[in-house]
């Protein structure tokens, strides 16, 4: 019978157990989620790796709800950024499940109303089916391919996404709006401004500091937005080979 563990990270133990998302240890994305990381945990964030025979094959990234780094206001409820299982192997066991069920079992435990999550059928995001499956039910959608869904415990009101169809037309030229949330983002947004910079590209980088700027974000990812001239061009990670891609298409 095969052994699984899931393990909390905390400050004093996160050399020995670092969620493997988060690259290698010596990589600077790994670096800056950890510093990233550790400003956090004292906001009530946690993580969970799920060990399977001694070996990780995923975790689960989440936080209460008013310290989310999401556009939406999910006071009390826990709300999870990002769920995670590697190799494709161990998908459509049950293993992300039983990330999903102890979220809820800790829900419980702190008197929360319940679990919320924003799910994207696109990259870097969760996918739905996982948290139907395991009780959630979809309370909003935008544009199809986002969902907030929310697993209910108690009565209460239900979470809402916050209005990202802002006026962008402040934002002329290229600008990328970030947080290192996402240890990929954080990797990439060096790549990402030397690549600017050698096109002759003017470019601003704004960080997003805490939850409550990365809720008034202008997209429902919320740690990630390429705006160029006002629209959006993209609204996730996107890779220094897709960055070059979309700067050839507006130059």
């Amino acid at each position: 019978m095969e052994k699984v563990d899931i393990i909390t990270v905390k400050p004093e133990n996160i050399d020995n157990y670092p969620p493997r998302c988060f690259l290698n240890p010596k990589n600077e994305g790994y670096q800056i989620k950890k510093e990233w990381l550790n400003q956090r945990f004292s906001e009530g964030l946690t993580i969970k790796l799920l060990y399977l025979d001694n070996k990780c094959i995923g975790f689960i990234e989440y936080v209460p709800g008013e310290h989310a780094w999401r556009p939406v206001n999910a006071r009390d409820y826990l709300f999870i950024h990002c769920i995670w299982i590697s190799p494709n192997k161990h998908k459509e066991k049950g293993n992300g499940s039983l990330l999903v069920k102890d979220c809820i079992k800790d829900a419980e435990q702190r008197g929360k109303l319940g679990v919320a999550v924003i799910t994207s059928e696109g990259p870097f995001m969760a996918g739905k089916d996982l948290f139907l499956k395991n009780g959630f039910t979809t309370v909003s959608q935008v544009k199809l391919s986002y969902e907030l869904l929310v697993k209910q415990l108690k009565k209460g009101p239900l979470p809402c996404l916050n209005k990202t169809d802002k006026d962008l037309s402040i934002y002329q030229g290229l600008h990328i709006i970030y947080a290192n949330q996402c240890p990929w983002v954080a990797r990439s947004i060096r790549e990402l401004s030397d690549i600017a910079e050698e096109k002759g590209l003017v470019s601003h980088f704004t960080e997003l500091h805490s939850a409550e700027e990365a809720q008034q974000a202008p997209n429902v990812y919320g740690v990630f937005t390429l705006i160029y001239n006002g629209a959006i061009l993209a609204d996730h990670y996107i890779s220094t080979t897709r960055f070059k891609n979309i700067l050839k298409k507006i130059k």
